[in-house]
Parts: C-alpha cells; sequence; structure tokens
C-alpha cells in the first residue's frame, strides 16, 4: 500500500533512511537550500519554492493555481511502489497541505473529511495551509468539501516543528 511520510527539513534524512522512499516532494521558501538525500534520484525530486503564507506579503511567494498544478503533476506520476515523502521547513503547514491534496487527489472516491480526521490522528500539529487546500479544492472538482474538512479539524497543536507522520491513502 503506497504511503505519504510528512516530515520537517531536520528530520528529511533520517525520514528518507527509515522509509526507503525514492521519490521526494519539497516546499519550501525561494532560495532555501536543501539538500536532496543520495537515496532520492534528481528526476524524482521536486521542488516548488513558495513561502508558507495565505495573503499576499512583500518579499514572499504566494501560493498560487501552478504551485498546486506542480504538486498535483508530481505526486500523479509517483508510481506508488516505494513511499513518497514530502516535506517543508517545519512540517507543520505546508507540506501537510499537500499530503492531504495528494491523498484527496489520488482517492478521489475517498471522503474529505475522513481524510482530514486521519490527518489529524497522524498529527495533532498539522495546521494545513488553508490557501493551498482551497486552490486544490477547485482543481480537484471537491466543491468546498476539502476546506470545510479542514476548516472542521481545526489549528493543530503549538508546535515549533512537526514529528513525522504516515497519511497511508486507502
Amino acid at each position: 500500500m503506497p504511503t505519504l511520510h510528512v516530515c520537517p527539513l531536520s528530520r528529511l534524512p533520517d525520514t528518507v533512511l527509515a522509509t526507503g522512499a525514492r521519490h521526494l516532494l519539497t516546499l519550501v521558501t525561494v532560495g532555501m537550500p536543501v539538500e536532496r538525500p543520495a537515496a532520492i534520484p534528481p528526476e524524482n525530486h521536486a521542488r516548488i519554492g513558495v513561502s508558507d503564507i495565505a495573503a499576499p506579503q512583500a518579499g514572499h511567494v504566494l501560493p498560487g493555481e501552478e504551485h498546486v498544478a506542480a504538486l498535483l503533476a508530481f505526486i500523479r506520476v509517483w508510481p506508488r511502489e516505494t513511499p513518497l515523502v514530502i516535506h517543508c521547513y517545519a512540517g507543520i503547514s505546508r507540506s501537510p497541505a499537500a499530503a492531504y491534496i495528494a491523498a484527496c487527489a489520488l482517492a478521489p472516491e475517498r471522503d474529505e473529511g475522513a481524510i482530514a480526521d486521519a490527518l489529524r490522528a497522524a498529527s495533532p500539529s498539522a495546521t494545513p495551509n488553508r490557501l493551498f487546500v482551497e486552490i486544490a479544492d477547485r482543481l480537484l472538482g471537491r466543491d468546498g468539501r476539502m476546506v470545510a474538512a479542514i476548516a472542521r479539524i481545526g489549528r493543530g497543536a503549538d508546535a515549533f516543528e512537526g514529528t513525522p507522520f504516515v497519511l497511508a491513502l486507502d
């Protein structure tokens, strides 16, 4: 069964090693240096340069449709033979949003609320980036159900960085 593994940047090498992942999705601020673990071939690594914001701020990159489209394109070509690791700087907002979006996209028959509940159970600190989820909801034709499900689980517990977690696709 394919799984999504979410972690902060500080836990990236350990998470890739522990999971045997061969695909990696990085969501970090433009210009932030991230060393790709050697186990991840360059062609299996997507990097999306976007800030963790939900409204425009000077000097930051607001998540847009092109960022979510790139995320969707990458997860759709992931062969699901080995786990996919998704990370951002803290593992609290961008990467949990990406994992939630990936689970909704790869399992279109699955209820958005059930996926959100699984996300909350896996990560008490996850607070998915609202704008990422709004854009994905529209692109995936989920009619506001993704947004409502994430709003229902609410803000996660306060944390400086998230603990790595797994989100299954079943």
